[in-house]
């Protein structure tokens, strides 16, 4: 059985109700079998000082996932990759039945440029972008739309994705949410001290996403 499954990646420091409220938006608008957060172990882009521990961001998203079709997954751990067209290319090799989409915010697409071999990403699956406040203007605007912006499809069409050729770039509008991971730590500098494992124990992470043994 095929799935269609949308891919969010980000630090999730710490996961929010944003990245949920738009994630289940994004389910139904592109109608989604499950939607995977790709918990980076380490954003290229992203300072290192302020970043808490994967196992607490990973621990968070995971309680901010349940009971939804939300899978937050340690799989970039796992496939050793850190940049997300390694991540994308290794998941749709090892998973060939079933359809993945990109989805990502629009503040995202502003410096999309700037991550690495950003074309093959989007020649390997459609991308989703979500409006984001104060950044729609500057993502319209990016370097990146000036070749992205003749790929692009109709947002009410979003639910034909799996049929478009890539390239292939839809926007998905919803109802703004301004919460942010920034403002969470600045409220709660010390909130990855609930996530860790206790000092005598080992840490302990299950993979919600199996990954099958490449095939010799």
């Amino acid at each position: 059985m095929t799935r269609r499954i949308g891919l969010l990646g980000g630090s999730f420091n710490p996961a929010h109700s944003g990245h949920r409220r738009i994630s289940l938006a994004a389910i139904d608008a592109l109608a989604l079998d499950e939607l995977w957060w790709l918990v980076s172990p380490g954003n290229p882009l992203k300072p290192a000082a302020g970043m808490a521990p994967f196992a607490a961001r990973l621990a968070s998203a995971r309680l901010m996932a349940r009971r939804s079709r939300i899978r937050a997954s340690d799989v970039e751990t796992r496939l050793g990759t850190r940049y997300t067209v390694d991540t994308l290319r290794m998941i749709t090799r090892r998973y060939p039945r079933d359809r993945f989409v990109w989805i990502m915010g629009a503040d995202n697409l502003v410096q999309f440029s700037a991550w690495r071999r950003w074309r093959e990403i989007a020649r390997t699956m459609p991308i989703a972008v979500v409006a984001r406040p104060g950044y729609d203007a500057r993502a319209a605007a990016a370097p990146a739309m000036a070749w992205l912006r003749r790929f692009g499809h109709l947002s009410r069409r979003a639910t034909d994705w799996t049929q478009w050729s890539v390239p292939a770039l839809v926007l998905l509008r919803f109802r703004p949410d301004r919460t942010s991971a920034t403002l969470k730590r600045a409220a709660d500098p010390s909130w990855h001290e609930r996530f860790m494992p206790h000092k005598d124990m080992a840490p302990t992470v299950r993979a919600p996403i199996s990954l099958p043994e490449p095939a010799n």
